[in-house]
């Protein structure tokens, strides 16, 4: 049950990322509720190898690379999840940087349902 509200939660915050940022475009809750699905697919098996890969440089940016392989990826869900789009890498940049600020706000919470 915690885990279908945080499902909910995530993909509302998707649907206020598309709103806030231009360039990035979903179709309704449906379709964010896909993306959050496919986000979490993505967050566990692509994201780990792309770090892993990438270290070196995400140690000399002391970790700030992490933010253009945030960007690359909500790019990649933008191609892959119907009904979701981003225009450019810096509408992904903004984007994911939002993702990633409402994501934290709602992990931080405590659901008691």
């Amino acid at each position: 049950m915690i885990l279908l509200l945080r499902w909910i939660l995530f993909a509302l915050a998707i649907m206020f990322t598309a709103w806030l940022i231009p360039g990035i475009e979903v179709d309704g809750f449906k379709s964010a509720l896909l993306v959050v699905v496919i986000m979490a697919l993505i967050n566990i098996f692509i994201k780990p190898l792309l770090v892993l890969i990438t270290l070196p440089i995400n140690l000399l940016t002391l970790g700030l690379f992490i933010f253009v392989i945030n960007a690359l990826l909500l790019l990649l869900l933008g191609r892959i999840a119907p009904g979701f789009e981003v225009d450019g890498f810096l509408s992904a940049f903004l984007g994911s940087v939002v993702i990633s600020f409402l994501g934290a706000l709602i992990s931080s919470i405590e659901l008691n349902v």
